[in-house]
């Protein structure tokens, strides 16, 4: 069974969506503020986190940061707060998805199956494909989900993971946002370029020497990325 971690500080939303979720065959553990959340997913294993941004004590985004230092569990942000650079914030320090209040249960269900899937295939199949890709100094490990540069670990979000790993398993294609976009987030592209973009320029400033020039992830302008020559 998939235990999920549900970070709400409303309690009436927290019950509606453990509910639900326990009917769908999900172990849900809930915590109402953010220093319980902390506490809770580190000293435990979950498939997925739902994250509230505003939290009592510390907040979503401290949450999410704290999270991200031991872990790439799956992370799908549940927030009122539905700008853009709301989204931009969200999505750049780590989260894998975002979904704004009010919300369907029908899709959140969706987006949680979604990721936890992703992950489950990548870790299932990983035995399965060539487990070393390489590209210059930067060398990712399929078998043990890891990336280094120089022997060095990088720690990537599954997103990143995902992005980096299509580029290298096919070096030399260029690769749309909206390609990008349904093959990594298994999901129907309706424009918005934000996710990618978002995700791309994450991982350029982790594994480029220099973003702004980068050598592994190159832009295409006006079609889209491929892998550095």
């Amino acid at each position: 069974m998939n235990k999920i971690l549900l970070v709400e500080d409303d309690v009436e939303i927290s019950t509606m969506l453990k509910n639900f979720l326990t009917t769908e065959k999900f172990e849900v553990i809930t915590a109402y503020d953010g220093k319980s959340a902390c506490e809770k997913a580190l000293s435990d294993q979950f498939s997925l986190v739902l994250l509230d941004l505003m939290l009592p004590g510390m907040n979503g985004i401290e949450v999410m940061e704290k999270i991200r230092e031991n872990s790439s569990v799956p992370i799908i942000i549940i927030s009122a707060k539905d700008t853009d650079s709301d989204k931009t914030l969200g999505l750049g320090l780590g989260a894998d998805d975002y979904i704004t209040k009010p919300f369907s249960v029908t899709e959140v269900l969706a987006r949680i199956k979604a990721n936890i899937r992703r992950n489950t295939q990548y870790a299932a199949g990983a035995s399965e494909r060539q487990p070393i890709l390489q590209k210059g100094n930067l060398v990712m490990n399929l078998n043990e989900y890891s990336v280094t540069k120089n022997g060095s670990k990088i720690e990537l979000t599954s997103k990143e993971f995902e992005i980096l790993k299509l580029l290298l398993q096919n070096p030399g294609k260029v690769y749309t946002k909206g390609q990008i976009y349904s093959l990594v987030w298994n999901d129907i592209y309706y424009g918005d370029e934000n996710a990618v973009n978002v995700h791309i320029s994450r991982l350029r400033n982790k594994i480029e020497d220099n973003p702004r020039k980068p050598q592994y992830v190159i832009t295409v302008w006006g079609i889209g990325y491929r892998l550095g020559e």
